[in-house]
């Protein structure tokens, strides 16, 4: 570890917001997806395409920016990308047509990719060894918040203004947040230049394999579910559409629970919380569709579904911690996992709801949780240190 004289939680802070930022511009369709096809005149499967672009780049931007700058200074390097994200949300808001807001996404994905490959595995960098779990929670605390504040008060933003407006203020929030990963973060030189070789070697470890699998089966099965989520509270649970935005903000409430509680299990018990994670998003997806059919069911396993997501990204990163030769470099391949499977799971829903229904979409996400939970069940519990199951 670096020598330092004492933590560093404001830098910790910062890059806590900068996750916070780019999970929300990445989600934020999301909650406006009616508005955004409507003033596109386009369908909702074509405005899912908001979330799909993002993904897809970030995937493929979160391995190869890291090799691409080399020695860069990551302080430097996480600075520089919260500017693409800047100057991307703000050409978001003025798009007029289809084309040109899917180029826009492109540079949030760009964002996104690199920023979460680095900020992952930083916090052993700015916090003693004794005090990295709770660095880890309040970093990844960011994905949850983003949740619970981000995308639900930028869709009450929308809905009382316009959705330009609400990615218009991701802009300027996000160079304040430039402004201060530049202050307050110290210099971060790469310990270890990634390369493709030392990528390509992680995948050597079952470990890493195992994380790498169960991530792209949970985030693909979660999108192709809740990018739909506010047709899904409509059409299944008989809610009305302007209830959608303070629901999204309870269900990001249950994901900062989620994510607090994860923080403290995890780091005692990571098996039992990443095999934890897709048996009840199986149980509670699969359901939705018949126990959901009112607006008190379909609210209160929305919350679950809430607290159970919000859990992941803490619990699959301490899980590369244990298990990872190079926690960068395994950070990186998380990062191309988590956001391909975010795009390509929101492009799977689309095509499913256009082309079936609402409960057939759901059905299909919970037989990757189903898979997600055979693969966990099939690895042992000492490759991450556990000794039962």
């Amino acid at each position: 570890m670096e020598q330092q004289q004492a933590p560093r939680w404001w830098a910790v802070f910062a890059v806590m917001m900068g996750i916070f930022l780019l999970v929300t511009a990445e989600q934020l369709p999301i909650g406006l997806l009616s508005q955004v096809a409507s003033s596109m005149g386009v369908t909702p499967g074509m405005a899912g395409l908001m979330v799909t672009v993002p993904g897809v780049v970030a995937a493929f931007s979160a391995p190869l920016l890291p090799v691409a700058v080399g020695r860069l200074d990551r302080r430097i390097m996480l600075t520089l990308l919260m500017g693409v994200m800047v100057l991307g949300s703000v050409l978001t808001s003025l798009a007029s047509n289809l084309a040109l807001l899917l180029a826009s996404r492109v540079l949030v994905g760009l964002s996104i990719g690199g920023f979460w490959a680095v900020a992952g595995s930083i916090a052993p960098r700015l916090v003693p060894e004794a005090q990295v779990s709770k660095a880890m929670t309040v970093i990844f605390g960011g994905v949850a918040a983003a949740s619970v504040l981000g995308v639900p008060l930028g869709t009450l933003l929308g809905e009382f203004s316009s959705w330009r407006v609400a990615f218009g203020a991701l802009g300027g929030l996000s160079l304040l947040t430039a402004m201060a990963l530049w202050c307050w973060l110290p210099p971060l030189p790469p310990r270890e230049p990634v390369r493709l070789r030392i990528l390509a070697q992680q995948f050597s470890n079952r470990g890493v394999r195992v994380a790498v699998l169960t991530t792209g089966f949970v985030v693909v099965g979660h999108f192709a579910a809740y990018t739909f989520i506010s047709p899904v509270l409509q059409d299944i649970s008989g809610i009305a559409q302007r209830h959608v935005g303070s629901l999204l903000l309870l269900y990001g409430a249950a994901g900062i629970l989620g994510n607090i509680a994860a923080g403290m299990f995890a780091g005692r018990h990571p098996y039992r919380a990443v095999l934890a994670i897709p048996c009840v998003l199986l149980l509670v997806v699969a359901a939705f569709p018949w126990l959901g059919v009112t607006p008190t069911s379909g609210v209160a396993l929305l919350m679950v579904w809430g607290a159970v997501f919000g859990s992941v990204s803490v619990s699959i990163q301490t899980w590369i911690l244990r298990t990872a030769p190079n926690t960068e470099a395994a950070t990186a391949l998380m990062a191309f996992t988590f956001n391909l499977s975010i795009g390509f799971g929101a492009m799977v829903g689309g095509r499913i709801v256009d082309g079936t229904s609402l409960p057939v979409a759901m059905w299909a996400a919970s037989g990757l949780f189903l898979l997600g939970t055979l693969l966990v069940l099939r690895t042992p519990s000492r490759v991450v240190g556990e000794r039962h199951r």
